[in-house]
């Protein structure tokens, strides 16, 4: 009688990977993946989608999503903007709000949950809506990045059931004209220029605090807008005016005296610094407006010493966001609004890249044009006269 043999079924049955996938990447690289036992169909589709993926071009090594987010985005950041304070600006955003949550995840694990997880989180910590608009378009982007990279299939921000966060529409309220003079009236007299070349000028405090006698044209009557004071990585810098735009201002009479008054008492002081990195070409510049030290003012340190200290000078309610130097830029705006100078010109005097962004932000200052229309259809359909009773008798 022969022997029967038994087969007993271990531990291990059913568990070990039964089914390799050999196919060759458009490199010519051949590659593999193995499935357990009891799916072979599932090993067949993968095989299929393999295939399709490199006839229609959207093959992607399985092993191109194990790349750390971080890693990709310090490759995004690269390309983004040659701009160094742009850069710096970025990556403090990335390090403190973004990193946290993304930077040791592989980025084929990001899914649409984690992201509705991270936007959650944000709302948790009561960041604001635009700032939450910005942290989730940077995200965003270089998630792009890592698709163009052909690391991830698709972008999990740009899936349906995720919200996109929305920037806050605030209308920008400009000073009443009192104020910027009571302000004025309350700086030391060493900083009193301040207020000409911001509300008279529509200049940004880098530009103010960069503003040299001899960017003044007084043939033409023009400032040229030439070069702001910035910190890069805590130094201080001469670098072009923002989105590297030069231009020129109308200067008027009453600006230009206020600049000859103080030039009168506080002769320039030439200053060198490096040009638009710390290790720059060294540029010196005669700077209207210094420290004590006749070293250059940066614009955290000019706020706190100088710009909120006048607010309580002048007996004012400093309110932050509303109330910094840029203020006086949107007052300028409104005066010359209100004078009709139009929206093109407006934007070349701010530096705005878009007019339309300038259209935007001020659109509500515009006065209004209700008053010139009726006129002009006047012009064309005159007033007739309503016939009086005897006439109609």
């Amino acid at each position: 009688m022969t022997d029967q043999v038994t087969r007993v079924k271990t531990s291990t049955y059913g568990v070990g990977l039964r089914y390799k996938v050999r196919y060759v990447d458009p490199d010519g690289v051949e590659r593999s993946k193995s499935f357990p036992d009891r799916q072979k169909k599932k090993a067949e589709d993968f095989l299929i989608e393999m295939e399709s993926d490199k006839r229609e071009g959207k093959y992607i090594d399985p092993n191109a999503g194990k790349v750390l987010f971080k890693a990709q985005a310090e490759s995004w950041l690269k390309g983004y903007s040659a701009d160094a304070a742009t850069r710096q600006t970025i990556e403090s955003r990335l390090r403190s709000q973004v990193h946290p949550f993304f930077g040791h995840r592989q980025l084929g694990a990001i899914t649409p949950q984690l992201v509705r997880d991270w936007l959650g989180d944000m709302q948790e910590k009561g960041l604001g809506p635009t700032y939450q608009a910005v942290l989730f378009e940077t995200l965003s982007s270089i998630l792009n990045s890592a698709v163009d990279d052909k690391r991830i299939h698709r972008n999990p921000c740009k899936v349906n059931s995720i919200k996109r966060p929305q920037r806050s529409s605030r209308k920008v309220v400009p000073w009443a004209e009192s104020r910027v003079h009571k302000l004025q009236m309350a700086l030391d007299p060493r900083f009193k220029i301040t207020a000409p070349l911001g509300a008279g000028c529509g200049l940004r405090q880098g530009e103010i605090l960069a503003f040299s006698p001899d960017d003044i044209d007084r043939d033409a009557m023009v400032i040229n807008v030439q070069r702001q004071v910035r910190m890069i990585n805590r130094a201080l810098v001469f670098s072009l005016p923002k989105r590297n735009k030069t231009r020129q201002v109308p200067l008027s009479r009453g600006v230009l005296a206020a600049v000859d008054a103080y030039l009168a008492m506080f002769p320039p002081t030439s200053v060198t610094l490096p040009w638009d990195r710390p290790n720059g070409d060294p540029v010196t510049v005669d700077l209207l407006m210094v420290r004590d030290d006749g070293k250059p003012w940066n614009g955290d340190l000019f706020n706190k010493v100088v710009w909120v200290s006048a607010f309580k000078q002048a007996g004012l309610t400093y309110t932050k966001r509303q109330d910094g130097m840029h203020a006086m830029r949107h007052l300028y705006a409104s005066v010359l609004l209100a004078q009709g100078v139009s929206i093109k010109e407006l934007a070349e005097y701010l530096g705005h890249a878009d007019p339309g962004f300038t259209l935007r932000t001020y659109t509500h200052l515009m006065p209004s044009s209700h008053e010139r229309a009726r006129k002009a259809v006047d012009g064309v359909f005159r007033v007739l006269k309503t016939p009086s009773a005897s006439q109609t008798a």
